[in-house]
């Protein structure tokens, strides 16, 4: 009885078991599908209704790339002597975090850097540096909401540029006036302001020039407590030859202004960055992609607050590549000296009656390769009574340049058909009606040929070349007829086979072309046959009377020789990666026994012509030509008549290896004078043989098997 029982309860609780688990199982399904379904709900959710807000937090975090620049490279002369170089300057610097920070985060880390630096030391600097605007903005960040509240309905729809515009005018004087505009303040303020002009995760330098070691050493121990503030090496450029050569070498932009805003699609395009320096001028701006170097390469990893939280190097930096110039800097320098000297003696010299007298320009170049060993221009400040070395002006400068052009003149002569060799003409003056009448210099014969028109430097035979040219019928104070003004253009074309109103083609970012004249009157057509209308720079003449001396090829002048990978901190430039090779722009469309009939004519202006007396005593062979040019200064309404003093030549007569010209304007007239032009060019011939006998071969030598190695 009692088993049957049992069994019976037993059978029911294995009923109810049974009966209970389906119901848990389906529980469980339940629960689960639910999880699922909430999951699959937030993931829809995520994707499409929030899709964008997490990409942008995708990207906040994503890493990304940044670049630091680097030393840029070193200019090395002919002898490989370091002119050029690189000097260490600390600096503190200013990275933004990833889309920039908040005005009020920058004005608390500038109060913060405030603390251990002074950006400006001079008060009354500081004092010009900010600006009403700079404290308008400074007072807007205390009293924003207050200042927010004045804008109009109309002001409230401007666009956020404009409304901020309003916001600034609103404040008045008297606000303004409540601040303490104290140095430290304005130090704060200052500091702000570069804050401002950096760009996102780029390092801008906030103070370089100035910086203490002390300073340097606080910042450098606070750095935790200044998100995006550094202490770093910054490199600035080093001239061991102080200011000579420099307005060749060039300047570079400040670290405080980075690329020029006028070029800036440019640079950045070519992956620059607003901070980088960059070239501006000279061989520095010429060579901007050869110096510049490959800047280090740096990941940053941003948190979802753009905060740089790790960065890692991924690509070394290296310094940009040397340059070898063509010039050797010990002539450089005894070019300097020599006219300066000259200019110095020619200026208080008791005949010098031109009280104009300021400039003296000379170019040495090698006629064969056109390299150019060396360029000098010193100009005489008269109000601060101080020489000054312009180099510059060279290249920039045009002056009307008298006798030297006459071998082009001649040339073009002999090519148009109207003279050839040992052709005589008439030295007698001429005289057009309504015209003053225009001669030699002197007295020169009753005629002369080709040779000796060059020899004793006449007027007359190139006046009567440039008749003929222009098919003109000539009678002695009658009017010109049949006057053909294409002559101009004759004349021009064949000057410009020389360089003579042209580009020289020099490897620098600039020079100026000459001035050409602009009135095609009979009278201008005798006068620029003989110098004394149209005007070039000295780089031009130079250039000029080196296609003479080299049978007629004009070379393209240039200042760099070589490019070479950079040294390895042993004073030695690295493996040679290109040389400068000559290069011939064109051949002048003459004969070549016309241009050796030029070349007698030169030769025997030194020997036995105008130069004779002033280098009758040094025992090098020179040819040239002399160069007188009228240039009269109009002061106060009265003419004072000033002459420009050219010489252009080449040594040695055969096969020469230098060729030079010498510019002084606005010097005195009369047969008196000092003979600057030619005291110029005869010491700096002196000067470059000289140079040569001592060239530094053993440098030379260690420089090649240091390439080798």
């Amino acid at each position: 009885m009692d088993f049957n029982q049992d069994f019976k309860k037993g059978k029911k609780k294995l009923k109810k078991k049974k009966s209970q688990l389906p119901f848990r199982l389906n529980i469980l399904f339940i629960s689960v599908f639910a999880i699922f379904s909430l999951l699959i709900i937030q993931l829809g959710v995520v994707q499409i209704l929030n899709g964008e807000e997490a990409q942008r937090q995708i990207n906040q975090t994503e890493n990304t790339p940044s670049e630091k620049p680097v030393p840029r490279g070193k200019f090395y002369d002919s002898q490989y002597n370091l002119v050029l170089d690189n000097q260490a300057v600390k600096s503190i610097t200013y990275t933004p975090p990833k889309n920039g920070d908040t005005a009020e985060n920058k004005l608390k880390l500038a109060e913060d850097l405030a603390n251990y630096i002074t950006i400006y030391k001079d008060e009354e600097e500081l004092e010009d540096v900010i600006t009403d605007r700079d404290r308008r903005e400074y007072y807007y960040l205390l009293h924003a909401e207050e200042i927010q509240e004045r804008l109009t309905e109309e002001e409230e729809d401007l666009d956020p540029g404009e409304k901020y515009q309003e916001e600034l005018k609103s404040i008045t004087d008297e606000e303004l006036a409540s601040i303490d505009w104290n140095h430290d303040l304005l130090n704060v303020i200052a500091i702000k302001k570069e804050l401002d002009a950096a760009y996102e995760l780029s390092p801008h330098v906030i103070v370089n020039e100035g910086l203490t070691d002390e300073e340097y050493a606080k910042v450098s121990e606070h750095l935790p407590e200044m998100v995006g503030i550094d202490a770093v090496i910054d490199w600035d450029r080093k001239p061991l030859y102080d200011d000579t050569f420099s307005s060749f070498l060039g300047n570079l932009t400040s670290s405080d202004n980075g690329i020029p805003d006028e070029n800036s699609e440019y640079y950045l395009a070519n992956g620059y960055t607003w901070n980088d320096r960059v070239g501006t001028s000279g061989l520095e701006q010429q060579y901007e992609h050869v110096l510049r170097g490959r800047k280090e390469k740096v990941k940053y990893t941003t948190d979802t607050n753009g905060t740089v939280i790790n960065s890692e190097v991924v690509v070394e930096g290296q310094r940009g590549k040397d340059i070898v110039l063509t010039v050797d800097m010990d002539l450089q320098e005894e070019l300097d000296n020599i006219v300066e000297d000259e200019l110095r003696t020619a200026i208080n010299h008791p005949v010098n009656n031109s009280g104009y007298l300021e400039d003296a320009m000379a170019v040495l170049m090698d006629p064969r390769t056109g390299e150019i060993l060396a360029m000098s221009a010193i100009r005489y400040d008269r109000e601060e009574k101080e020489y000054l070395n312009n180099a510059y002006r060279n290249v920039y400068d045009s002056h009307a340049p008298g006798s030297s052009i006459k071998g082009a003149t001649v040339l073009a002569g002999y090519q148009e058909g109207v003279i050839d060799i040992g052709t005589v003409l008439d030295e007698s003056p001429i005289k057009i009606r309504g015209s003053a009448e225009k001669s030699s210099y002197a007295y020169l014969g009753s005629s002369l040929n080709d040779v000796q028109a060059l020899e004793k430097s006449s007027n007359a035979y190139m006046m009567r070349i440039a008749l003929r040219i222009s098919g003109a019928t000539y009678q002695r104070n009658e009017p010109l007829y049949n006057f053909n003004f294409d002559a101009f253009n004759t004349f021009r074309n064949y000057y410009s086979q020389f360089g003579l109103g042209v580009s020289t083609g020099v490897d620098l970012p600039f020079e100026a072309n000459g001035v050409i004249g602009t009135n095609p009157l009979a009278g201008n057509l005798l006068d620029l046959s003989f110098g004394n209308y149209d005007a070039y720079t000295t780089l031009q003449l130079a250039q000029y009377v080196a296609t003479i001396a080299n049978d007629g090829y004009r070379m393209r002048p240039h200042l760099v020789k070589e490019i070479r990978e950079p040294g390895t901190g042993d004073g030695m430039p690295g493996k040679l990666i290109e040389s400068i090779d000559p290069e011939v722009l064109n051949r002048i469309d003459m004969e070549e026994k016309y241009i050796e009939r030029v070349q007698e004519g030169f030769r025997r202006v030194f020997t036995s012509g105008t130069a004779q007396s002033h280098w009758s005593s040094i025992p090098y062979e020179v040819a040239g030509k002399t160069g007188t040019a009228q240039n009269p200064q109009y002061v106060n309404g009265e003419i004072r008549d000033t002459e420009n003093l050219t010489l252009v030549g080449y040594s040695p007569a055969e096969d020469p290896e230098v060729a030079f010209a010498v510019v002084v304007p606005k010097n005195g007239t009369g047969s008196n004078q000092y003979p600057i032009n030619h005291e110029i060019g005869k010491r700096a011939i002196e000067a470059y043989y000289e140079l040569k006998d001592k060239t530094d071969d053993e440098k030379v030598d260690e420089v090649n098997d240091h390439e080798e190695e």
